[in-house]
């Protein structure tokens, strides 16, 4: 984190171009929108190891996907540093960046919370679903208000 690197860190990811799979990145647009205070932005298409140096010297991270197994609109939940096997894969878990950056990292982890939207269709090319549409506005309302608990103005 640079010096002028805010508090806290929303960090989403997901491919716009496979349908529901988009709503990492359309949560980023949306919350880029409110100008939120001590609140850095980050989106990608998948969580990377080099991830780790976004993560140094938070108070909060939020992480925030896409979700074929959520419930309806969402889970949200305080994660904890994991190992497992996606480390070695294309893709890391929240969990397993955590337990890498962890490993690597003179810092304290950072409190970190991941955000699951639930999502119906990702087939390439498919569109936003309307109910993927409307677990986001609801989505967005919750780490909205979450952010502005942590953090009163």
């Amino acid at each position: 984190m640079s010096p002028d690197s805010k508090a806290i860190l929303i960090l989403t990811w997901g491919n716009p171009s496979r349908g529901d799979d988009a709503l990492g990145p359309l949560c980023h647009n949306k919350l880029t929108q409110l100008s939120l205070k001590h609140v850095e932005l980050l989106t990608d298409f998948q969580l990377q190891i080099e991830h780790c140096t976004d993560l140094e010297n938070r108070k909060l991270v939020i992480f925030i996907d896409a979700s074929m197994s959520a419930t309806t609109p969402f889970e949200f939940r305080e994660i904890s540093p994991q190992k497992d096997q996606s480390y070695s894969s294309h893709a890391v878990s929240p969990q397993s960046l955590m337990e890498i950056c962890q490993s690597v990292n003179s810092t304290p982890m950072p409190e970190c919370w991941l955000m699951e939207i639930r999502g119906y269709q990702f087939e390439l090319g498919e569109p936003l679903s309307s109910q993927a549409g409307e677990n986001l506005v609801v989505a967005q309302q919750a780490i909205t208000d979450f952010i502005k608990n942590k953090i009163p103005e």
